[in-house]
């Protein structure tokens, strides 16, 4: 019998890479304004420069065991007190302006001052800009009174908080949250889910894990024994990494549950 779920919050409740998107659609566009550029272009630009930069950083395998993305780089503060999570906060204020100055370079204007700018404007626009899945709040609410929930997120907890901070209506569906950055390993290593266990009280036969990611969600739901549900939106195929139940879409979860 399933007593808890454990949800993954990034593009799994909260639609994150919209989020994301529309950051760079709205900075970029700004950019436009200034000189005759392509936004679609300077945005595929910007994103691979900062996806290159990023990597060169010691903290890379930092940000790879906790799970922070090289555009949560972009716009996070980092104000946690963990050594590592300190040199990050001195990082990304010349990370962000040379990511967005190499991103000008790449379409033809060298502008360091502007690509300042623009690197101060998209943390902005990505806290301006929170969306959440539309059946997210229909299924929380079909849930709420049946299950434990239990939210599991990778991430730095001062940029996981503002991402709840801005979205205050998900916080009090849930009995516990659980973010990689303060407990000291992200998804998928195998600890960090036994602790959800262990917040919950409850047998690893008991709990569905739900989220996006076959790398770090299935995989370290796989790896110590609960049950995973993939939440599969975007038609992917899967070689290695094999979920237990796979979903299109948050409303399908439902009639799984009602199943067992």
């Amino acid at each position: 019998m399933i007593k808890a779920i454990i949800f993954d919050l990034d593009d799994t409740i909260l639609w994150d890479q919209k989020s994301v998107k529309e950051a760079f659609v709205a900075t970029c566009l700004v950019a436009s304004q200034k000189y005759d550029i392509d936004p679609s272009v300077l945005e595929k630009a910007v994103r691979e420069e900062a996806k290159k930069l990023y990597s060169s950083y010691d903290t890379f395998g930092f940000t790879q065991l906790i799970g922070i993305n090289p555009f949560e780089g972009l716009w996070g503060n980092f104000i946690d007190d963990e050594e590592n999570f300190k040199k990050l906060r001195e990082i990304v204020p010349a990370y962000r302006s040379e990511a967005w100055t190499r991103g000008l370079k790449r379409v033809g204007i060298n502008d360091p001052l502007f690509g300042q700018e623009l690197g101060e404007l998209f943390p902005v626009e990505r806290r301006n800009k929170p969306f959440i899945y539309d059946d997210t709040f229909e299924v929380l609410d079909a849930l709420n009174n049946h299950y434990k929930l239990l939210l599991l997120t990778n991430g730095s907890p001062d940029l996981q908080k503002t991402k709840l901070d801005i979205t205050p209506e998900l916080i009090p569906y849930f009995d516990h949250i659980i973010i990689s950055g303060t407990y000291g390993k992200g998804k998928p290593h195998p600890s960090i889910f036994e602790h959800a266990l262990s917040q919950l009280s409850i047998n690893k036969d008991e709990v569905l894990m739900v989220g996006d990611n076959l790398m770090t969600d299935i995989l370290g739901a796989n790896q110590v024994g609960i049950k995973s549900v993939w939440i599969n939106r975007h038609d992917k195929t899967y070689k290695e990494v094999v979920p237990t139940f796979e979903i299109s879409n948050l409303k399908e979860l439902i009639p799984l549950l009602e199943s067992f």
